[in-house]
């Protein structure tokens, strides 16, 4: 690092950070671009032709899936269709069992609506087992309320034994 160049709070400014911008000759740390979105497994990004070579399948498959409701991608403003990770998995899927299992088509979107349902189920398992736990923890929180509300100077009353024949005055205090 020369003893000129720039430096920020962050360290020193990068190549090309800065450099060119027209002004008062001044070099200012450009503003970092946010990233254009973030690619999780159910963006879609393959067309047509990309998802079929991923999956080994003819794109003709892909739209007869489609047809069926095996595998249904995202479509584009044209009405493209796009495929996500998470279809080319599934095309992989629907592939095996209909190659390897034997089974048909009407049977493998059977088993993927099950499979969704399961899913679903399971989500919602999980729901009611985090709010479950939510209301326990809040009525435990009532519960010690409740009990860091008991006056200390209270007694608990115990009445006498039938055997006993004991007699208590009671005298106010003056």
């Amino acid at each position: 690092m020369s003893p000129m160049t720039p430096m920020t709070p962050d360290g020193p400014i990068g190549p090309g950070l800065g450099e060119g911008l027209p002004g008062d000759g001044r070099r200012t740390r450009r503003a970092a671009a946010p990233p254009p979105y973030v690619l999780t497994e159910d963006t879609p990004v393959y067309v047509i032709s990309v998802a079929a070579e991923l999956s080994g399948l003819h794109p003709q498959t892909l739209r007869q899936y489609d047809r069926l409701g095996l595998v249904s991608p995202d479509r584009t403003a044209g009405r493209g269709r796009r495929y996500s990770a998470r279809d080319i998995q599934q095309l992989r899927e629907v592939q095996r069992l209909s190659q390897d299992e034997g089974i048909n088509l009407a049977g493998i979107k059977r088993i993927i609506e099950l499979e969704n349902q399961v899913t679903a189920l399971q989500s919602r398992i999980a729901e009611l087992a985090d709010s479950l736990e939510s209301a326990a923890a809040a009525l435990q929180q009532r519960e010690a309320a409740v009990h860091a509300s008991y006056r200390r100077d209270l007694v608990p009353y115990q009445p006498p034994t039938p055997q006993s024949s004991a007699l208590v005055v009671w005298r106010p205090k003056r």
